[in-house]
């Protein structure tokens, strides 16, 4: 009598299995082999799994794959995807593990700025796949009074990003890019951390260095915090200028409304 045959979610984890570990005894119960054995088959399935996510890693981070090569960014990719498979099939999505990855990888540390070129590479793929939203039309605000403004939080555009990064993270992802061989060789590790917004705009996307003042408040007003809200947990001399440049890039979308005795509060203490 033939075994009863599994469930979906059975077969699933059956494959997965034979995918991750290579354990092909269940999973060959339920193959026909059709003139090729079955443990060919599952080696091609397996094959085209790390493939496939290989390929979604080295378009994630090509500036990575540049900095130790394909050979050795080959056999990093082998070893993350056996210890972090993807959990879902959108595989834009993946990869978000691996700049924390890289930075605890003992073969990595001969580049100590691999990491951060890495979590530089993971910000940008998530601004190029973000959605299409429409930026905050600036009209909407010019007719608005100062208490009116006072009552209005700010929503950032989903293809934005704010990252702070040990090195000069930024210098180094475009030297390697644009193959500048000069510009890397001027690199100076050792400068201080830079303060980043990754943004999408018609031309591609676009890495702005901020100061760290300015970047604690953008984060602030990021959050949702209204203009004087965000401008008490960041102070910041150039508050002003930086909302007018996030309204100009597109980094915000939409605004709402603080609760009005919030906002009374805020007017009052002066904040």
């Amino acid at each position: 009598m033939n075994p009863p045959a599994p469930t979906l979610r059975e077969l699933q984890r059956t494959m997965q299995r034979s995918l991750l570990e290579g354990v092909d005894e269940e999973a060959s119960a339920w193959i026909v082999a059709d003139g090729l054995n079955t443990g060919a088959r599952l080696g091609i399935y397996r094959n085209t799994f790390a493939s496939v996510l290989g390929i979604a890693l080295r378009l994630a981070f090509p500036a990575v794959q540049q900095l130790v090569g394909p050979d050795f960014f080959e056999g990093v990719a082998s070893l993350f995807v056996a210890q972090a498979p993807p959990r879902n099939a959108w595989l834009d999505e993946y990869g978000a593990e691996f700049p924390d990855f890289l930075k605890r990888l003992p073969q990595a540390a001969s580049v100590p700025y691999l990491a951060d070129v890495a979590r530089l590479e993971w910000q940008v793929n998530l601004v190029l796949h973000a959605p299409d939203t429409p930026p905050l039309d600036i009209a909407r605000l010019a007719a608005l009074s100062d208490a009116e403004l006072a009552q209005l939080s700010f929503q950032s555009h989903p293809a934005v990003r704010l990252l702070r990064c040990e090195f000069p993270t930024d210098v180094i992802w475009r030297a390697v890019l644009e193959r500048d061989d000069r510009a890397m060789a001027a690199v100076d590790v050792a400068e201080d951390p830079v303060w980043l917004l990754v943004h999408r705009t018609q031309n591609g996307i676009e890495v702005m260095r901020l100061g760290e003042c300015e970047w604690h408040f953008a984060a602030a007003l990021f959050s949702g915090k209204s203009f004087f809200a965000a401008l008490e947990d960041a102070p910041c001399d150039d508050a002003h200028t930086v909302l007018a440049t996030s309204l100009a890039h597109g980094c915000l979308a939409d605004v709402g409304v603080v609760p009005r005795a919030l906002a009374n509060e805020f007017r009052r203490t002066g904040a």
